[in-house]
């Protein structure tokens, strides 16, 4: 049985800028990531990375979800635009349901919810995410050794005995 991340964002430039190297790391560690946008025009950089595609409004029409992901990934910007979303991130967190992956400056009611944390990219996470970057046509100059985001996972880990998921470290 494989670990599943979903990766919730507006478009593909985001999350291959923010996240790239840690949903490729993912991908070749055995994980299902699926990458679920509002904006699905830009399929390439994210199937470079090892990501499936999934337009956001199908899983949220669906009022009851048989498969929950591992761990989720949520971009701020739809912390802020979509109440779905934003409470369903809380929901989450309220009841250490799944650990929760955040990045960029993040709505004042998630900030005490999550600690910072970082991951070391692997040196193929750091060429593949250069090339999805490129396919994006952002601007690339040398990609970070290290991703920040803000996780869950502390909390989560404590809260099941540390006996949680893998975490983003």
């Amino acid at each position: 049985m494989r670990y599943r991340l979903a990766v919730l964002a507006t478009d593909a430039r985001e999350v291959v800028t923010h996240a790239g190297g840690w949903l490729f790391d993912r991908s070749m560690a055995g994980w299902d990531v699926n990458a679920v946008l509002t904006d699905v025009t830009d399929l390439l950089p994210l199937q470079i990375l090892g990501a499936s595609v999934l337009e956001l409004e199908g899983p949220l029409a669906v009022p009851v979800h048989h498969t929950w992901p591992d761990a989720l990934a949520v971009a701020p910007d739809l912390l802020r635009s979509d109440s779905r979303v934003r409470d369903g991130v809380l929901n989450c967190l309220e009841h250490d349901l799944i650990e929760i992956v955040l990045w960029g400056p993040l709505p004042a009611e998630f900030e005490s919810r999550v600690d910072v944390m970082s991951h070391r990219l692997s040196t193929a996470a750091r060429a593949f995410k250069q090339r999805a970057l490129a396919a994006t046509d952002t601007e690339t100059g040398t990609v970070p050794v290290i991703e920040g985001f803000r996780s869950n996972a502390a909390s989560l880990a404590a809260s099941r005995g540390a006996a949680g998921i893998p975490s983003v470290r």
